[in-house]
């Protein structure tokens, strides 16, 4: 059994679903690890992790819509606004997702379904370069 770490940086663009599928599988197949399992750990508050379709871009609108409708900026129940009004909506729905994802790994792949992607997704108005650390266990 071998464990390997790496980080990924992702560059966003701004609010919405950044897909790093590619990113992943590439760096994946790079280990010669063939079966085990990959751990992705976002190192940030707002930003989150999700595996998603990737075949109909009009899924990731949607999803952004409806965050924004769910946890808006400006609400004034928000206290936390030192770094702008997108922060304490970015951090509820970081919260409200997920920051770790775990993807099984078997002949050198991800074991993902047919639609499915991996995508980072940011939470701020503003472009970022966010951190994934990567474990994976396998041999």
């Amino acid at each position: 059994m071998r464990q390997l770490h790496h980080t990924l940086e992702i560059s966003t663009r701004g609010k919405g679903l950044h897909d790093f599928t590619a990113e992943v599988a590439r760096w994946l197949a790079e280990t010669g690890i063939r079966d085990g399992l990959l751990t992705l750990f976002v190192r940030h508050t707002s930003a989150s992790l999700v595996v998603q379709e990737n075949a109909d871009p009009d899924v990731m609108g949607d999803l952004e819509r409806f965050l924004s409708r769910l946890v808006p900026e400006n609400d004034p129940l928000y206290r936390h606004d030192q770094e702008g009004p997108d922060d304490m909506p970015a951090h509820i729905r970081s919260a409200l997702t997920q920051t770790q994802l775990s993807i099984p790994a078997r002949a050198g792949r991800l074991v993902l379904g047919t639609w499915q992607g991996i995508y980072l997704f940011e939470h701020r108005r503003a472009p970022h370069r966010r951190q994934v650390a990567v474990h994976l266990i396998g041999e």
